[in-house]
């Protein structure tokens, strides 16, 4: 397993409008390179809208957002991956897509809905946990409120070596919240022993609840590789290191203690 280059774009994004959001990210992404997975916020194309009937794509090969995925994924020989909201047969989802530079498409619907919202009226949840394998590593895929549910993230042990290796979420979690979103992306770094990607967004939505970010990446320790200015539109990448990954869990081996 070779280490891993992980990109976080921490962006404000305009309410309702698809076209308007993928040009803006598009136009971010445009300075990255050198990079192997890039992580966008939840519902990166929307804002956290409740209004699903008008902002949801039909899932398709030729969905618009799924098309810009694999556009950006080829162009920067990377995975790409955020949520987006979309109608897959009776149902609409708040879905995370993991896209590869060959075009194949993994995603995730988000298990744990935000009922304080409304979510649970508009959206279906999911039923499974998805963990993707990229160049050498596991990753597991999470959206927001999943991230108050430990439980949904456990990490543990198969074939003698860990489930997932990076823990990615992805979010609209607004300001006034921020604390637990810092405390518990940490909480979840050690408790799995595993590097943890927060990516979420800035600026205020059509709701008017304001979002300061706090994007970052944390190492096995609870140790932050890089951290996004609160409030300000950022993109950063850092080295997921897997000599020190491996070495710290075969110095303390947390993982194989755990008990059902």
């Amino acid at each position: 397993m070779n280490d891993l280059r992980a990109t976080i774009v921490q962006c404000p994004l305009v309410w309702e409008n698809p076209a308007a959001n993928r040009k803006a990210i598009g136009e971010l992404l445009s300075a990255v390179n050198g990079t192997d997975v890039v992580v966008l916020p939840e519902m990166f194309t929307t804002g956290f809208s409740m209004n699903a009937e008008a902002v949801v794509e039909q899932h398709s090969n030729t969905m618009e957002t799924l098309v810009w995925m694999r556009e950006q994924a080829a162009k920067l020989n990377a995975a790409i991956t955020g949520s987006v909201a979309v109608r897959d047969g009776l149902h609409c989802y708040n879905r995370m897509y993991w896209v590869q530079p060959d075009g194949s498409v993994v995603h995730y619907d988000k298990r744990h809905l935000f009922t304080f919202a409304g979510e649970h009226n508009e959206y279906a949840p999911g039923n499974r946990r998805v963990v993707v394998t990229w160049r050498g590593w596991n990753i597991l895929l999470q959206i927001c409120y999943d991230l108050r549910f430990p439980e949904s993230a456990r990490n543990g042990i198969a074939e003698n070596k860990a489930v997932y290796d990076a823990l990615i979420y992805v979010a609209n979690w607004p300001e006034v919240r921020r604390d637990p979103w810092s405390t518990l992306l940490k909480a979840r770094a050690i408790e799995n022993q595993c590097y943890v990607i927060g990516v979420n967004r800035v600026g205020t939505d059509g709701n008017g609840h304001a979002y300061s970010g706090d994007s970052v990446i944390h190492g096995a320790k609870g140790e932050q590789l890089t951290a996004a200015p609160a409030g300000e539109t950022a993109v950063q990448t850092a080295v997921l290191s897997a000599t020190d990954l491996a070495d710290f869990r075969a110095k303390f081996p947390v993982l194989h203690d755990r008990r059902p």
